[in-house]
């Protein structure tokens, strides 16, 4: 399996920087290939401008999603755009290393996402979901945050964790046709002892070598949807549109 971790802290001492390594011996040690993005290490750019851009199809009006697309097919992409895109076409696994902020990923790994998932190859059209375009592929989110387990679930302070990720699961992930697999999450990290850290250490270890075993989380499947992306009611191909979801 060729596996491809896509890491964003800024300091290389880190407890994710530490996981980030693990993942890197333990997925080698098991025969993987595996390649790093490490995204502060490389300055990578995560500014999404009409730099990124060798020729244009409108001069006139910045639209990125049609730039990429028209650069895509003329192979006039930025070359680190270019050299993350192939990365990511190489990949099976996808697993992004990061700590939390502000109930989000980094701004530089989010950068990476407007960037790298490029519009006429990644998504585009009815290319999202279960029939996007990097269907076939598996994604997996391991990341650090300062908050206690408790303090994430239902009727509890920062709410459930889901909700806080669904905007990366489903609506990065999920949506360019990726297969997510549940997360890993290291708790209240910055203020844990040495023990719980390696504790933490051996579950990812674990965690890593039962990827195949673990059940995909599930997103929509536009086999479920009309050709105007309404509900079919019932879950019946073809029949009239459920009012729920109606603008």
């Amino acid at each position: 399996m060729n596996v491809l971790i896509v890491h964003a802290h800024n300091e290389p001492g880190s407890f994710t920087a530490a996981m980030k390594n693990l993942a890197v011996v333990v997925l080698s040690e098991e025969g993987h290939e595996v390649r790093v993005s490490d995204l502060y290490a490389q300055r990578f750019n995560p500014v999404a401008s009409a730099a990124d851009f060798g020729s244009r199809a409108n001069q006139e009006y910045l639209v990125y999603a049609l730039e990429q697309r028209h650069n895509l097919q003329n192979a006039t992409l930025a070359e680190d755009i270019q050299a993350e895109l192939e990365k990511l076409q190489w990949a099976d696994l996808v697993i992004f290393s990061f700590p939390i902020y502000w109930f989000g990923m980094p701004a530089i790994l989010k950068g990476w996402i407007d960037r790298v998932f490029v519009s006429g190859l990644c998504y585009g059209g009815r290319r999202i979901y279960d029939r996007g375009g990097l269907k076939g592929k598996r994604a997996m989110l391991a990341f650090t945050l300062g908050g206690q387990s408790h303090m994430f679930g239902k009727g509890c302070v920062h709410g459930e964790i889901e909700t806080l990720l669904r905007p990366i699961q489903q609506g990065m992930l999920a949506y360019v046709g990726l297969e997510v697999l549940p997360p890993f999450i290291a708790y209240h990290v910055p203020y844990i002892s040495e023990t719980e850290r390696w504790d933490y250490l051996t579950s990812y270890g674990e965690h890593l070598l039962t990827l195949d075993a673990r059940e995909p989380l599930v997103f929509p499947s536009l086999d479920d949807f009309d050709t105007a992306l309404r509900p079919r009611s019932d879950g019946a191909r073809g029949a009239s549109e459920s009012p729920e979801c109606l603008p």
